[in-house]
């Protein structure tokens, strides 16, 4: 997903869609190449970055993207594992430092079988809002709670759809040059539909050098914290301990964020996920 709002002196604002877990398209090598110049470190990253106890803990790393957060877990001393649907950006993820300190896992949410449990569980970058229908949550939280040691958290984001932020999803506000590995592009996002909690949104990428510029359809759900509560409760995932913004203050009606720290069920089976 992309980020969207106009970017100040080469960093893209807070509320901009993240692109932290790519559609289908981003199988492109040269989309996985401009992912952290679109999407650099920030205070959702030292965030993530502070949940974790002393190492060694056990840290899944779900909709890793090119691994930036799993790396810098690894090099911490973390056992980290990254997980990913797109082979382009898990390749990206191995080259960069602490690359081979990380297992690598290509797959989705829903589709994890990684044989082992995790002291805590991540999905960045508003991976949640990827999933569109009610199974999706469902199949995505049910195995991630099957994923999680005793004691063991699950933490991830979603954006507050009271905040409206996809109006600001258009091309004269969100255009950008990124640049990375000799690669060129100008960038910029608009919105192509919205229909209730669905939001579709297009990313452009116009090459260097290219005629036709590549164009990435993606789909977000925006739902509110209400909803979010309910399918964590539906997966025995609970209590939750609710953020509204990466500074750690508390979810509020106005918040951007509903970000969710939730705990594991307390009688769960310390044995491998299966």
């Amino acid at each position: 997903m992309p980020r969207a709002r106009q970017p100040s002196a080469g960093q893209p604002s807070a509320g901009q869609p993240s692109a932290r877990q790519p559609s289908e398209s981003y199988a492109d090598p040269r989309l996985a190449a401009l992912y952290d110049a679109l999407n650099p470190a920030g205070a959702a990253a030292a965030f993530y970055l502070s949940l974790p106890g002393a190492p060694p803990a056990r840290i899944l790393d779900v909709g890793c993207g090119t691994g930036l957060l799993a790396c810098e877990f690894a090099t911490r001393g973390y056992d980290v594992t990254g997980a990913d649907p797109a082979a382009a950006m898990l390749a990206t993820a191995r080259g960069r430092p602490g690359g081979d300190q990380v297992r690598w896992i290509q797959a989705s949410a829903a589709g994890l079988d990684t044989g082992t449990t995790f002291d805590l569980i991540i999905m960045t970058g508003h991976v949640f809002q990827l999933l569109l229908e009610d199974r999706d949550v469902r199949a995505a939280l049910r195995v991630l709670a099957r994923h999680l040691a005793p004691g063991g958290r699950l933490a991830f984001e979603t954006r507050n759809p009271a905040v409206r932020e996809w109006q600001d999803w258009n091309p004269r506000d969100t255009r950008q040059r990124v640049e990375a590995a000799g690669i060129t592009a100008d960038v910029h996002y608009d919105i192509s539909a919205v229909a209730g909690e669905l939001v579709t949104y297009e990313t452009w990428f116009q090459f260097a050098g290219a005629r036709d510029p590549v164009v990435v359809p993606d789909t977000l759900r925006f739902m509110d914290q209400a909803q979010v509560a309910g399918f964590l409760a539906e997966a025995g995932l609970a209590p939750v301990t609710w953020y509204g913004d990466w500074d750690g203050s508390p979810y509020g009606p106005a918040s951007p964020e509903i970000i969710a720290v939730a705990s594991g069920p307390s009688n769960h089976a310390a044995e491998p996920a299966r």
